[in-house]
C-alpha cells in the first residue's frame, strides 16, 4: 500500500458548486505544497462522456491536480477499466502514486469525511447524508438543529481554512 493521503469528499446536487470548490481546495494545497488526486464520480448515470466530464477534470488539473479521474458505471477515465470502481478501491489506487491529498467531487453515499452543498431547500435532504464535517450553504439554515459547522458559500476564507485544517489533521493523525 502506498503512503497516507488525506480524504475529503465535496457533495451537493448538480450546478450547486462542487467543482468551483474543488478548484479552490486544490490551489490552496498546491500552496502548501501538496500533490492532489482527484476523483470525480460521473453521477449522471453510464459511462462518463469524455467530451462533457473532460471539462470538470481539466478544471481540476488546470488548478493543480497531479492526478484527475472520472469515474461512472465501471469506467476509469484514466485508461483502466474493470468491472466496477468502489470509491475505497480508487482511493487505493491513488495513494500508491505520490499524492498527499484527494479531493472527491461526489459520491454522496460513501463515508470519507465530506462537505455538503445547500443551494436551495430542495437539497436539504442532503442532510441526512453520513460524514459530514461542514456545510456551505447559498440559504439560511441557522434555525436547523445541526451539530456541524455551517458557512455561507461568501465566507470562502473561513470554510476554505476550515476544510484544509481537516486536512492538516488527517495528515498527521493518519486517519486515512
Amino acid at each position: 500500500m502506498g503512503k497516507h493521503c488525506a480524504v475529503i469528499q465535496i457533495t451537493g446536487h448538480q450546478n450547486s458548486g462542487k467543482t468551483t470548490l474543488m478548484e479552490k481546495l486544490i490551489k490552496k494545497a498546491l500552496e502548501n505544497s501538496h500533490h492532489t488526486g482527484t476523483i470525480k464520480h460521473h453521477g449522471h448515470g453510464g459511462m462518463p462522456d469524455s467530451r462533457l466530464t473532460a471539462k470538470d477534470s481539466d478544471r481540476h488539473s488546470k488548478a493543480g491536480a497531479v492526478l484527475a479521474g472520472v469515474e461512472g458505471d465501471g469506467l476509469l477515465q484514466l485508461n483502466f477499466a474493470e468491472q466496477k470502481w468502489p470509491l475505497a478501491k480508487l482511493v487505493e489506487i491513488y495513494q500508491t502514486m505520490s499524492i498527499d491529498t484527494i479531493f472527491i467531487e461526489g459520491y454522496k453515499k460513501e463515508q470519507f469525511p465530506k462537505v455538503v452543498l445547500i443551494k436551495n431547500e430542495n437539497d436539504l435532504s442532503l442532510l441526512k447524508l453520513s460524514s459530514i464535517i461542514c456545510i456551505i450553504t447559498w440559504i439560511d439554515i441557522l434555525n436547523l438543529d445541526i451539530q456541524v459547522p455551517i458557512f455561507h458559500i461568501k465566507d470562502e476564507k473561513n470554510y476554505i481554512h476550515y476544510i484544509m485544517e481537516i486536512v492538516r489533521d488527517q495528515h498527521e493523525s493518519g486517519i486515512f
